[in-house]
């Protein structure tokens, strides 16, 4: 059943668009179509005057998409985010953010050049105090307005191209509700038209890559409201549970006691709003019309970029055994069981990484669905990702998980690691060249010894002096004194 009551929805009554950074969401920049704010700390666009970043213009991937989606131009995600922005900052060495006024997943200090690595731990390896400050960040975003972002309440073509400002204010975490509902939703066509068969989060191969990204973003959010640089997702490990175990009071809240569809008074969420979750969703026209939810979430096979159900079964069966707001993908990161769930979901991403390390080239880079493609900027987010950029390990993103750290490594072994990887990748063809080596080897081998025994055969100097075919006893022997 629901973890948290289907009363508490709040109905959007119009279409919804994405979340843009607060120093973008004005006529002006909508009219130039133009996110280069100013960084604070040298008050230029992009930290230009301090070499941090540029403004430029934002190259788009034309390679194919897959055949999902046969529109253009009726959805302010296609292309994203060229519809609202066609530049941005573009961040130089090891800074990152919409003014590139922050440092890249895995990097800390004033210039951005100091690593850091942080691990993610079980939810149930957590101190008493650890688990309690987790819930307490949690209610914290509940109720603190985001600084950096607001979420636009219409499409392009409603704000006029930028005259008609349509945006308003968000809390922290329902931000990154909005921004997961924005990306999961249908395309409305007008009228009662919708088209189901799109998802720029899931269903296809981005989709581990931008859950990835969302859950970086979620930390680094946490981080900045809190000062708590150390904070990290904890994760459920749900492989061997037989029913919901962080569903108490004590973590993520157990059962009314006398209403199945409601969370325990006693819990840290009972009061929560849900967002982005009304059973009916509204056209362009506001019209209410039928649940425009998927029927289900799906991992893709890579190869493909289609849905592969065995694959999403690991994923999707939490999800709907949750029931209730985890069981509807849009709406799914009310609960805040998915960020558990989804941490560990990112776990078994990153042990797929480090068994088969496979290389970039393994991402498609042409015809999956539209916003899948390895070069494709992810939907919704500004500043812009790329769905390839998250396909390495976690390790090279700053963070790592607690039941995956393996032993450090000695200076030497990490200078040989790169050596080894790429004898590693090429070792196939090393193989194949030994063996056709080999194979030349042994023919002049044999080539060279016939011709030697060929030689032996009729070289005057190592003929026998006698032959067996002469008759020994008629010779006889005459000496001359």
């Amino acid at each position: 059943m629901s973890l948290f009551a289907m009363g508490f929805l709040l109905v959007i009554l119009q279409p919804s668009t994405g979340q843009f950074p607060r120093a973008c969401a004005n006529t002006q920049s909508l009219l130039r179509k133009e996110c280069c704010p100013l960084w604070d700390g040298d008050g230029s666009p992009c930290g230009e005057s301090s070499n941090r970043g540029a403004c430029q213009a934002i190259l788009l991937s034309q390679a194919p998409l897959g055949p999902q989606f046969p529109f253009s131009g009726v959805d302010d995600r296609e292309d994203w985010p060229s519809v609202f922005y066609n530049r941005t900052c573009k961040c130089k060495g090891n800074f990152m953010g919409f003014n590139c006024g922050e440092c890249k997943f895995g990097f800390s200090g004033l210039n951005c050049t100091e690593r850091r690595l942080r691990t993610r731990r079980n939810i149930f390896q957590l101190t008493n105090s650890e688990k309690d400050k987790f819930l307490a960040y949690l209610n914290l975003a509940k109720n603190t307005p985001s600084q950096d972002y607001v979420i636009a309440t219409g499409t392009y073509t409603q704000m006029n191209n930028g005259s008609n400002l349509m945006f308003r204010n968000i809390n922290m975490y329902d931000l990154f509700v909005w921004m997961h509902y924005y990306a999961s939703r249908d395309t409305l066509l007008g009228g009662s038209n919708v088209w189901r068969d799109i998802d720029f989060a899931h269903e296809a191969p981005g989709f581990l890559p931008w859950h990835r990204l969302f859950l970086l973003l979620w930390e680094r959010e946490i981080q900045k409201i809190t000062g708590d640089e150390n904070f990290t997702i904890p994760y459920w490990d749900w492989r061997d549970a037989e029913d919901c175990v962080v569903c108490t009071d004590e973590y993520m809240g157990g059962r009314h006691p006398t209403n199945p569809n409601l969370l325990s008074p006693a819990s840290f969420f009972s009061s929560w709003q849900l967002y982005c979750q009304n059973q009916k969703q509204t056209d362009n026209n506001n019209k209410t019309q039928n649940p425009l939810l998927p029927p289900k979430i799906s991992f893709a096979d890579p190869r493909t970029a289609i849905s592969n159900i065995s694959q999403s079964g690991l994923h999707n069966a939490l999800h709907i055994y949750m029931n209730g707001s985890m069981s509807q993908v849009q709406g799914s990161a009310n609960d805040p069981i998915f960020l558990l769930h989804h941490a560990f979901v990112d776990s078994i991403f990153e042990r797929w990484l480090r068994r088969h390390r496979p290389i970039l080239e393994v991402y498609p880079a042409a015809n999956a669905p539209i916003g899948h493609n390895r070069e494709n900027y992810m939907v919704p987010f500004i500043p812009l990702y790329r769905n390839g950029e998250f396909f390495i390990p976690s390790r090279e993103l700053g963070y790592d998980y607690e039941y995956l750290q393996e032993p450090a490594l000695d200076s030497f072994q990490e200078f040989l690691i790169p050596y080894l990887e790429q004898a590693r990748q090429i070792w196939p063809w090393l193989v194949g060249a030994a063996v056709i080596g080999g194979i030349v080897t042994a023919v002049l081998s044999s080539l060279i010894l016939a011709c030697k025994k060929k030689r032996a055969g009729t070289s005057p100097e190592i003929q026998p002096l006698l032959t067996e075919s002469e008759d020994y006893n008629n010779i006889s022997y005459q000496s001359h004194f």
